[in-house]
């Protein structure tokens, strides 16, 4: 099992970047796939990136393609999410979650197995 803590959260100015991270529990990070999702208000979970086991794939929503970067450092457990040139419309609640599956299948919130309790991004204009 493992345990997953997100920071970074915080209230940015459209145009502004947060960088946000997800430290996970446990020795065996690097056999998990990673993901981020983000909740806004009165919507259902998206999925915003992801990316293998051995960070040598990444992939994206099309919203953050080109401004949002994933990235992990499995010595230090922790996943990470670099948000740049952040829209309003960025604004939500921000989870890691972690898929000890096949890797298939990232975009979806099913595939994961664990989940962070989230972090708050709020972009105002």
């Amino acid at each position: 099992q493992v345990q997953l803590v997100e920071s970074g959260g915080g209230l940015v100015l459209a145009g502004g970047s947060l960088r946000l991270s997800c430290a996970a529990s446990g020795r065996t990070f690097s056999s998990y796939a990673m993901g981020w999702f983000r909740q806004a208000p009165g919507k259902e979970r998206e999925f915003v990136a992801a990316i293998s086991r051995s960070g040598g794939s990444a992939y994206y929503d099309v919203s953050g393609k080109g401004r949002f970067t994933i990235s992990r450092d499995n010595a230090k457990n922790t996943v990470y999410l670099q948000m740049n040139s952040l829209k309003p419309e960025d604004t939500g609640v921000y989870y890691c979650a972690a898929d000890q599956g096949t890797g298939w299948g990232l975009s979806q919130s099913i595939t994961y197995d664990y989940w962070g309790q989230g972090t708050q991004v709020t972009v105002s204009s």
